[in-house]
C-alpha cells in the first residue's frame, strides 16, 4: 500500500493522531509520524511509535544515520503527506516556506508531485482569521488540499468551525487520492 507521512502539530486534537495512525496501519499503509515540539505536549511520540511500528521523528537536527539526511530521505519516501491536526502556527510556517522543524523541513523537501493534505484544527476565530484563511489559500497554490474542519463544541468551550475533521473523512480523502494516483 502507500507510504504515508503523518505530520502531527500542536493542537488538542493531536490525541486523535493515535486513532488515525492505527486506522491507516490497519488499511495496510506504512505510516511515518513527524511531530512538532508542541504536538509532543499533547501526545507522546511513544504512543504513535507503538501504533505505527516506525520511529517517530521530532527533531530536524537529530540525524541518527550519518550517511543520509533524514528530512530529505523521508520526503523522497512519501507517497502522501498528511498534516493532521494542522495548527495555525504550522499552517503559517508552511505557507511561507519555513523549514525550522521536522514537519516544515520535510514539507519543503517534498517532490512537487507528492499529494499533500492538510486538516486544520483550532479555535473558530483562529481558523476564520483572515491571516489563516490567506495562508490556507497560499498552501492550495503549493498543491495542498484542505480537509475542512467541522463545526463542533471546541476544547475552549466555544461552538463553531475548527474541530479536526472526523477520522473517517480523513481516511476517505487518503483513499480518494490513492485511487486518483493509481
Amino acid at each position: 500500500m502507500a507510504r504515508i507521512t503523518l505530520a502531527v502539530t500542536g493542537s488538542i486534537s493531536a490525541y486523535k493522531a493515535a486513532d488515525l495512525t492505527s486506522q491507516l496501519g490497519k488499511l495496510g499503509h506504512s505510516v511515518t509520524v513527524l511531530m512538532t515540539t508542541a504536538a509532543t505536549q499533547f501526545i507522546t511520540p511513544l504512543t504513535l511509535q507503538a501504533l505505527s511500528k516506525n520511529l517517530v521523528h521530532t527533531d530536524v537536527m537529530l540525524e541518527e544515520n550519518p550517511s543520509s539526511i533524514k528530512h530529505i530521505d523521508i520526503a523522497k519516501q512519501t507517497d502522501i503527506f498528511l498534516v493532521a491536526p494542522a495548527s495555525a502556527q504550522t499552517i503559517a510556517k508552511l505557507s511561507y516556506g519555513f523549514a525550522d522543524n521536522i514537519v516544515t523541513a520535510v514539507a519543503l523537501a517534498l517532490p512537487s508531485t507528492t499529494p499533500k493534505l492538510i486538516a486544520p484544527a483550532m479555535n473558530t476565530n483562529m481558523y476564520l482569521n483572515p491571516a489563516t484563511q490567506e495562508n490556507l489559500k497560499r498552501l492550495q497554490t503549493y498543491g495542498f488540499e484542505e480537509i475542512s474542519p467541522k463545526e463542533s463544541l471546541l476544547a475552549c468551550g466555544d461552538v463553531g468551525v475548527g474541530a479536526l475533521a472526523d477520522i473517517d473523512v480523513i481516511l476517505e480523502k487518503v483513499s480518494d487520492i490513492l485511487h486518483e494516483t493509481n
